[in-house]
């Protein structure tokens, strides 16, 4: 098992996890995820993006699930973790692309979309998505290939 194998397994199960499980908690009560700044607070975004903020973590616990169960396959050295982590890879740049833009357009037409400490959380997550999305496709394709 490589290096970068064994970090990017310990990353997608370790903070892909925590990121989970946050976006469990925005799902099932929302705004208890506000308190303690999972999600924005209702004071920092305009109405609309709260509630698309709302649906969007409905949606991730269809989606984001997969990078920790791929992360995990990657630290067993399972035989299906190349493919694991090309479909954890697609799942984490398209999220992190998808809600960046989101999160611009909305601003470009000046409706709040959190704090400055907010959107710089939220811009780190979005990185982290893209970043290591990248890095997992590399990995797995040049298992595969």
């Amino acid at each position: 098992m490589g290096v970068l194998q064994t970090v990017l397994g310990l990353v997608w199960l370790t903070v892909g996890g925590v990121l989970y499980a946050g976006q469990l908690i925005s799902t099932v009560n929302f705004p208890l995820a506000q308190r303690p700044g999972l999600q924005e607070r209702p004071g920092h975004v305009d109405p609309l993006f709260g509630q698309l903020e709302q649906k969007a973590a409905a949606w991730d616990l269809f989606a984001i699930w997969i990078p920790p169960v791929a992360g995990l396959l990657m630290l067993f050295d399972h035989a299906a973790w190349p493919a694991a982590c090309l479909i954890a890879a697609g799942v984490y740049v398209d999220t992190g692309g998808r809600e960046a833009a989101k999160v611009l357009g909305l601003a470009a037409h000046g409706l709040p979309v959190g704090s400055a400490r907010e959107r710089a959380i939220v811009f780190g997550t979005f990185s982290f998505f893209v970043l290591t999305g990248l890095a997992g496709a590399a990995l797995g394709l040049a298992v595969l290939i």
